[in-house]
């Protein structure tokens, strides 16, 4: 299941509506949620929200150092924008990826048996989600599902997968290390890897999320058209995370010939933005070395879906954001939205909030009329006492709690898809 298989169907919009009919009785189809205050804050320019440029009336978290503030003062770009939250942190195991482990699961049943596939069980690596997403696929289907997870993983990931009755293995950090233990995985018990991002069963069944969205907001605005911006029935542009790339990759395969746009949010910090390098230097950038808050996205883009998302006539772009500003748009979206995510989930705001050249963009081509931007919330997968610990001095504590320290009590770098 490493590479693509003969019978894996095309990576099309109709392919992704297909894959949507083969797990809907398995998904919930989430909600999405609209908050007025950060429709405001998106609709205005940075220059007036700055703390530097005076008073902060919206209660705005300061993402900018002093060094910064100087220049966002200077920001005055004034997209206007409605904002449409897709709740994934509200999905089974409290992450988008259980679209995908049920639609590739599901496939390799069809392909293999079901009796063959629970003789020799499934395989995969994560630090967490696709972890827990695949061990409850695998759990519904009465299949053995064997997982190898960094020893940096957060605790509640690495208990939420255990709950789900996987069998876990600990690697170290790397991807040599990964791949080693994977190989050692499926040698002693014969299971078939279903990769995290790199496969086209994975990218359909992620994909699957875009098209409810899409839906979701046309019926919304039918009923509630003052939500979205005057005269729109429907969304204009997307924005979602990018790690290993399966989620944006079949976001923008389900959305192709829709008119809508679809954009990518990255970390910067320590070159976690490899995506949005990697566009701009016309190549695939292979690893990653990065210990972002944004624990999910700290994995290099695959192969896969990197030949989708350098189309462009699929992907519009790919921007980035600090941690601070990350921080900035989580606090927001637990503080103002009362929406409960982890930081990876909050990349895609921090874009919309604070990615001056992205607001510039949205600005120059969105004009007087605005856009209605769907906003996709990846996961809700981290605790209390690991959000609070983000806002607070680092400790050793608070670097286990963000997956920056292992359980053996090492420092080292993840770069392995959530």
């Amino acid at each position: 299941m490493a590479a693509p298989s003969t019978t894996s169907p095309p990576l099309t919009r109709a392919s992704v509506q297909e894959a949507h009919q083969r797990i809907k009785q398995y998904i919930h189809e989430t909600r999405v949620a609209t908050c007025t205050t950060l429709n405001i804050l998106a609709s205005t320019p940075q220059s007036e929200r700055c703390p530097s440029s005076g008073a902060n009336t919206a209660y705005e978290p300061a993402p900018h150092s002093s060094i910064q503030q100087q220049d966002a003062s200077s920001y005055t770009s004034q997209p206007h924008v409605r904002l449409f939250f897709k709740c994934e942190n509200e999905q089974r195991i409290g992450a988008f990826k259980a679209r995908g482990a049920f639609h590739a699961l599901g496939r390799l049943i069809e392909d293999e048996g079901i009796e063959n596939v629970r003789q020799k069980g499934v395989c995969t690596h994560s630090s967490g989600n696709h972890a827990q997403a695949l061990a409850l696929a695998a759990k519904t289907h009465n299949v053995p599902a064997h997982i190898v997870m960094p020893k940096i993983s957060t605790p509640s990931k690495i208990a939420g997968t255990k709950s789900l009755g996987a069998n876990i293995i600990f690697s170290g950090s790397t991807s040599d290390e990964r791949e080693a233990v994977i190989r050692e995985a499926i040698e002693e018990t014969g299971a078939t890897l279903i990769p995290p991002y790199d496969h086209p069963n994975i990218i359909l069944g992620q994909g699957t999320q875009a098209l409810e969205l899409e839906q979701q907001v046309e019926d919304m605005l039918v009923n509630h058209p003052d939500l979205g911006v005057s005269g729109k029935k429907g969304l204009d542009a997307v924005i979602a995370p990018i790690g290993g790339g399966g989620m944006l990759s079949g976001i923008a395969t389900a959305l192709q010939g829709t008119g809508i746009k679809v954009f990518g949010a990255e970390p910067n910090f320590e070159g976690a933005n490899d995506a949005e390098m990697g566009l701009k230097q016309g190549m695939r950038i292979k690893t990653v070395k990065t210990l972002t808050i944004a624990d999910g996205l700290r994995t290099p883009v695959g192969e896969i879906p990197w030949s989708i998302i350098s189309d462009k006539s699929k992907l519009e772009g790919i921007y980035s954001v600090s941690e601070e500003q990350i921080k900035a748009a989580l606090k927001l979206l637990m503080e103002r939205a009362k929406l409960f995510v982890e930081p990876s989930a909050a990349v895609p705001l921090a874009v919309m909030l604070y990615n001056e050249d992205f607001r510039k963009m949205v600005e120059q081509k969105a004009g007087k009329a605005g856009w209605n931007v769907g906003i996709i919330l990846s996961g809700g997968n981290t605790t209390i006492e690991a959000i609070a610990k983000l806002f607070q001095p680092s400790t050793g504590d608070a670097e286990r709690a963000e997956a920056t320290i292992s359980t053996d009590g090492s420092k080292k770098v993840e770069n392995v898809a959530g």
